[in-house]
This record gives structure tokens, sequence and C-alpha cells, in this order.
């Protein structure tokens, strides 16, 4: 019989991990997504930094820094790095993986420590506009925020014995109410015995949900489902640049987008064009991506206005809503029935083209509008024109290209 070793399991977890981690971030970075999020980095800074001169002294730093932050603090997943098979094979052991599951711990709070820390440096600055020039507190505000964040991993692990979801989303707004309480009297200069006092609370409600799940067991199914959620995005953002084997599709029928492929027609002509459109509205995340892409373009569009750099920030999340797309044409690769259609190949191409095309001409007739509706028509119809020619280009070059490979 093999004896159980959890120090050899948690090295081949970690090192599996790295190892799948490294595998799809080669070509994450060698894309041109790279470049683009560093354009986007460098103009973000700039206007930043233009930004913060105009603000006036009674900017309400606090509850903003208090309310963003508090989300960081209060987000506090926990990875486990288990996977399905655990369920069986792990289970007769629970008791002697107290250590792993405390190494668990302990490396999502680095991590999310570390996120912490780019959360308060981009904050800072803000902060010290109002409060005339002051960062020597920056390093007191991030001590109390990884305290925070510790005893919040601790709670978060505790309220996952709970089967009942209720518990984890009243738990999760009474950590927000405690947590915004803290950083709101922290970025207010407050006394430091206030704001401990209120971290002694966050403390007493920790030690309650350890007393209170300290005999229920750990619960499974819910672990690894969420660590096969948190790979399952990082499959998602892979898999706009190489195929990713392991991705698994959610299928969900949206009742309300039924009127817009109902009106596609069913001749052959149209076969994949209907299956395309399908797909993009109800299969993985194509129809949330692009939504959201356009939402966040739209928001920065409209509220930073310098000139002609709209044009080519809506152009950048055309590009970027583009990539995400790209894998829709993967889609049914591993369907044997797509093959047997007496259809050819480049029917399937155009009708894959024109879904694209017409996702992204929406977006830009969208994204053209919000910098109309600021009064700038000029740059509107410059950043409307510019959408029709990069969707021309993107469609008829790159993808062409991409799906010849």
């Amino acid at each position: 019989m093999i004896e159980f070793s959890e120090k050899q399991l948690w090295r081949d977890r970690i090192n599996s991990t790295v190892k799948e981690y490294t595998q799809y971030l080669r070509y994450i970075l060698n894309g041109h997504l790279v470049l683009v999020l560093v354009f986007l980095l460098g103009a973000g800074a700039y206007y930043y930094q233009e930004w913060l001169k105009s603000i006036p002294s009674g900017f309400p730093v606090a509850w903003i820094m208090a309310i963003l932050l508090s989300l960081l603090v209060t987000k506090s997943p926990i990875y486990t790095f288990l996977k399905d098979a655990d369920r069986i094979f792990l289970i007769p052991v629970e008791t002697r993986m107290k250590k792993y599951f405390l190494n668990c711990l302990l490396l999502s709070f680095i991590f999310q420590v570390y996120l912490l820390l780019m959360g308060l440096g981009l904050l800072m600055p803000l902060y010290a506009r109002v409060n005339d020039g002051q960062f020597e507190s920056f390093w007191y505000f991030f001590l109390l925020l990884s305290i925070a964040k510790g005893i919040n991993i601790l709670i978060r692990w505790h309220v996952q014995h709970y089967v009942n979801t209720s518990h984890h989303i009243a738990d999760s707004l009474i950590r927000f109410c405690i947590n915004f309480v803290i950083l709101f009297l922290l970025f207010s200069n407050a006394s430091p015995l206030f704001v401990v006092a209120v971290l002694v609370i966050l403390a007493l409600l920790f030690f309650y949900y350890q007393k209170a799940t300290n005999k229920l067991g750990i619960k499974w199914e819910f672990l690894i489902a969420q660590d096969e959620k948190r790979m399952a995005g990082f499959y998602q953002l892979a898999n706009m640049f190489t195929d990713v084997p392991h991705l698994r599709n959610r299928i969900k029928r949206r009742k309300l987008l039924d009127i817009f492929v109902n009106r596609i027609g069913y001749s052959q002509q149209l076969v994949f064009s209907n299956l395309y459109w399908r797909t993009y509205f109800r299969s993985g995340d194509y129809l949330g991506l692009s939504v959201r892409l356009t939402v966040i373009g739209g928001i920065a569009l409209f509220f930073l206005s310098f000139g002609v750099g709209q044009v080519l920030l809506a152009v950048l999340f055309l590009y970027l809503t583009g990539l995400q797309l790209m894998p829709l044409w993967n889609a049914y690769q591993d369907k044997l029935w797509i093959n047997l259609y007496p259809l050819s190949i480049d029917l399937r191409k155009a009708s894959f083209k024109k879904t694209i095309s017409a996702v992204l001409s929406v977006q830009g007739i969208i994204l053209s509008a919000v910098i109309a509706i600021k009064g700038d028509w000029t740059m509107g119809l410059m950043t409307l024109v510019a959408s029709i020619i990069f969707t021309y280009l993107f469609v008829a070059l790159y993808m062409s290209k991409k799906l010849q490979a």
C-alpha cells in the first residue's frame, strides 16, 4: 500500500499548477495583447496624473479608497488546487491534510496581499494629492490592510464549511461593511485606537466562525468547484492565443435573444451563421466578454476626453474584443457532424467572418455614440469611420491569416 504524503501532494500540485500556467503564459505574453495593455497602462497613467492636478482639495478620497480597497480585502478566494477525483481519494485522509490547507491559506494570502499592494500604490497618489503630498503613511496603511486581509481569508476559510450559500452571501456583506469602516477611519486619519477597535470586531467574527464550524467537515465539492471556476477563467484567457483542451464551455440559453437568432433563417447558406450566432449568445462567455469590454470602453471614453486619443482607445477595445472572439472559430472542431455537412469550408469561413464583423460593427457604433453624446460630434464621426476601417482590416487580413493557419 502506498503511504499518503501530505508534503508530496503539496509539491506535486504546486509544480503541476506552475507548469500549466507557464505553458499557457508563453503564448499569452508573446501575443499582441501585451503591447495593447502596455499602451493602455501608459495612456492611463498619463491621464490619471493629469486628472489628479484638477481635483479639488475637498475631494472624497477616503470614501473612494475605502470602497475600492474594501472590495479587494473582502474578496478572499482560497486556492486549494483540488481536482475532481480528490472528492473520492482524499476524503479518507482529510484529517491528515491540515498542513496542506494551511499552505493553501498562506499562498492565497501572499498573492492577494500583493494585489492589495498594487491597489494601494495606485490610489496613494490620489490620497497624497488631497492630503498635501503625504506619502509617509503608505506602509502604515499597507500593514493594516495586510492584517485585515489575513483575518478575512481565515474567516472565508471557515465560512466555506457551510453548505448553504446564504451563509456565504451574508458573510461577504458583513465583512465588507466592517472592512469599509476600518478603511474609512484609516484614510480619514482617525485615531489608531478607533481603527484597532474595529479590527478587534473583525477578529471576534473570525473566532465566532472558527467555533461555529469546529465540528463541520470540509466541503470538498464546493472547494473543487471554486478551483475549477478559477482555472476556467485562466483557460478562457489562454484560449484567445492557443487551443486549450481543458476548456469547458458552459451552455446557457438566453430566451430574450432568440428573437435575433430566429431572424437568421434556415437556408443551406445560413447553416454556419446559425451555429456561430447561437454559440456566441449561449456558449462560453463570448457575449459576456464583448459586453464587458463595450461597457468598460464606453465608460473610459465618456470620462476621458483627449482628442484623437479617443479614436485610438475605441479601436483598441475593438481589437481586444476581436481577439476574445477568435476562439469561437474552434467551437465545433471536435464535432464530427460538422464535417458531414455537404458545405465547403469557405462558406464556414465566410459565415464566421460575417458574425465577427457584425459584433465589432455594433460595438464600434456604440463607442462612437458615447463620444457623440458628450457633444464631440467630430470625434464621434472619426471614431465611427475608424471602427469601420479597423473592422474590415481585422476581418479581411488578420482573421483570414489566422483561419488559414
